[in-house]
């Protein structure tokens, strides 16, 4: 009967025998992908190894790009309604204009 410690120098003997039949192979098995991928004119992307996919949907918190909302008459700058307010609109409004004053005709609108 064998012992515990001649059991565990025959896994490691049976690992080591492992790893270099796999090397072993490995050569040839590279050789037959790489023909392969040249017989079939395989590239990276149809074998899953490109850049993931993008997901459809835009990612949480992500927005897409807004028609401009605002318009400095004096520069021609724009201003979405979105984020921090610029300083040529605030300054407008500390003057005492309205904001409404500064918005953009809407071309489809009808008058």
């Amino acid at each position: 009967m064998s012992t515990y410690q001649e059991i565990l120098a025959q896994i490691e003997a049976l690992k080591q025998q492992a790893e270099e039949m796999r090397q072993a192979e490995i050569v040839g098995v590279i050789a037959d992908i790489r023909q392969k991928i040249a017989d079939y004119n395989l590239s990276a992307a149809d074998l899953g190894f490109g850049a993931p996919a993008r997901a459809e949907k835009p990612a949480a918190g992500k927005r897409g790009t807004v028609k401009a909302k605002y318009r400095n008459p004096a520069t021609g700058t724009n201003w979405s309604g979105r984020g921090v307010m610029p300083k040529w609109l605030k300054a407008e409004l500390d003057a005492g204009k309205a904001k409404e004053a500064f918005l953009i005709a809407d071309e489809g609108a009808q008058v």
